[in-house]
């Protein structure tokens, strides 16, 4: 490794110091973990299990629950178990791990929102092509893309980070691992790292978010020949996936885009970004969505059914 072992661990401040604090932020952040988990985890099974949830939309919610899923867990249970201790240490190791997968995971969520706004894009704007452009095998493809395109992301942060050289300063204002909190600790000057940082991370939130703007604004042109019906179901659809872009890409593209400033805000928008959007990406599929429910109420109604016969 490239790193200089005069710093083998990390010392986390975590989201504050005052212990009645830390005993609500391990309360309100276990459940709200617990619920992340549950809602994409229903969502991941109702997705495999039903028979009425095959096309490709749903295909794609699958793999966006499941990073949701696995982008909490990068940092909410570290967050929750530091919690219960004042002094929360992670080693060089394991705060490399956890910037590699939180960046695997985030960027797989931003690849999958991207597919999911082309899906609809090809369904109503070129609806008598739909079967044939958006088959099995085409949406295979495209999630193995999106998987290869996190990875290099992630190997791009990562491999910037191991070498940064650390020969003293260890504490982290911060709840968990990332590039920008570390840049500050490293001894050189990290000018052209922080750059590369910006218009890695940055650049991938912020072209995603304009692709998805558009994408979404040719939809709304598009619907304007609809039937009144179609118009509706459309927009409906269309709605809860532009509120999960605007919620996700809104902080990413607050902590990705900018010089190497720390802002108080910047806990609170890691939180939201790390605990709040893959909470509410559940909710908001399944609550603005009929199928998904009705779906979910014959699987898990008719398993309580068997049970009680």
């Amino acid at each position: 490794m490239m790193h200089n072992n005069s710093v083998t661990e990390f010392i986390l401040l975590g989201l504050t110091q005052d212990s009645v604090k830390q005993k609500a932020i391990f309360g309100v952040f276990l459940i709200l973990y617990l619920m992340t988990l549950l809602g994409n985890c229903l969502i991941v099974i109702t997705i495999k299990m039903s028979r009425t949830l095959g096309g490709p939309m749903y295909f794609f919610l699958f793999y966006l629950s499941f990073a949701d899923a696995c982008f909490s867990t990068t940092t909410a249970p570290r967050l929750i178990v530091d919690s219960l201790f004042q002094k929360k240490i992670i080693t060089y190791n394991e705060c490399m791990t956890q910037i590699f997968a939180a960046h695997f995971f985030g960027c797989m969520e931003i690849f999958v929102l991207i597919l999911m706004a082309f899906d609809r894009y090809v369904a109503i704007c070129k609806p008598l092509r739909y079967t044939t452009i958006m088959n099995q095998r085409i949406c295979g493809i495209l999630v193995i893309l999106a998987w290869v395109g996190s990875c290099i992301h992630s190997s791009a942060q990562i491999f910037l980070a191991l070498r940064l050289p650390f020969c003293g300063p260890n504490v982290i204002d911060h709840f968990s691992c990332d590039l920008q909190p570390l840049l500050k600790l490293a001894c050189m000057d990290t000018y052209v790292i922080n750059l590369l940082v910006v218009s890695n991370s940055g650049a991938i939130c912020t072209v995603s978010f304009i692709v998805l703007l558009i994408s979404y604004i040719v939809i709304l042109y598009t619907l304007r020949n609809h039937s009144t019906e179609g118009r509706r179901k459309a927009l409906s659809t269309c709605t809860s996936h532009f509120i999960v872009v605007v919620i996700f890409f809104g902080p990413c593209i607050f902590k990705y885009t900018r010089p190497l400033i720390t802002l108080p805000i910047d806990k609170m928008v890691s939180v939201f970004y790390a605990i709040a959007t893959p909470l509410l990406n559940p909710l908001i599929y399944t609550l603005r969505n009929a199928e998904v429910k009705n779906a979910m109420k014959k699987i898990w109604c008719g398993k309580v059914l068997i049970k009680n016969i």
